[in-house]
């Protein structure tokens, strides 16, 4: 978190410097863009998750926003860790996934403007909205053993006691238990600054990169915890996060 937190600490630096001549250049009219992005954030893998937002002007400065956000949301508990006799890896401890559907609303301010074809447009970003946490069972791989040729089977993992951390193989596949997953509900806030870098009026690209909480009406259960082994899960998960986007404007 808090190198993360440096990272974009050093970009609005380094953008704040940047941006402030274009200030004086002539704007370029757009009533209307369409953007789709990647996100990397604290609380998510390589690759947190998409996004997707439509933005429609409603006066000179301000556009009115209606976003979508598909992530992966880890617990910051989980370690990765290979099976001694099969060499594949998994999650120990963890019980499920959690898949957030974030849908937002909100306002996109423009502080700077930019020339055609040339500097940099700065927004500040304001959006919330609900969300829907799909949480799906983990599946681990263990032995199986009806089996006198040391197949494997995958079962959801509930807990060190029905399959301990030496018989475990591997993990299962990624949305193996998606059938049978239980919807939380929640709501989620974020601020953000928007650095738009295209050099084309009718194409846009650039990077979104701020703060985001995700709140739920009660603990969102990821992973094992028992009194002798105590593990937090969380109904909240307050995020930093960067989102490079690419999409249309018309």
């Amino acid at each position: 978190m808090k190198r993360i937190s440096n990272i974009l600490l050093a970009v609005f630096i380094l953008f704040s410097v940047i941006v402030l001549p274009a200030q004086t250049q002539d704007s370029y009219a757009y009533n209307s863009e369409f953007t789709w992005g990647i996100n990397k954030n604290s609380f998510g893998g390589l690759i947190g998750g998409f996004t997707f937002k439509s933005a429609r002007r409603i006066n000179k400065n301000m556009f009115e926003t209606f976003g979508l956000e598909i992530m992966n949301v880890k617990n910051p508990h989980e370690v990765r860790l290979q099976s001694s006799s099969s060499g594949n890896y998994f999650l120990f401890g963890k019980t499920h996934y959690l898949y957030a559907l974030r849908t937002q609303y909100g306002r996109d301010i423009i502080l700077f403007t930019k020339g055609p074809q040339q500097g940099v447009e700065v927004k500040a970003v304001f959006a919330a909205g609900p969300t829907i946490g799909i949480v799906a069972p983990y599946y681990v791989q263990i032995s199986d053993p009806s089996s006198p040729y040391y197949n494997t089977v995958n079962v959801p993992y509930t807990g060190p006691n029905d399959q301990p951390f030496n018989n475990i193989q591997g993990s299962g596949s990624l949305f193996q238990g998606i059938g049978n997953s239980n919807i939380q509900l929640g709501g989620n806030f974020k601020v953000a600054l928007n650095f738009e870098l295209g050099a084309s009026k009718n194409q846009v690209s650039g990077f979104e990169a701020g703060f985001l909480l995700d709140a739920y009406f009660k603990k969102v259960n990821l992973m094992y915890s028992d009194p002798s082994t105590p593990v937090e899960n969380y109904s909240l998960y307050p995020t930093v996060f960067i989102t490079l986007f690419y999409g249309s404007r018309r």
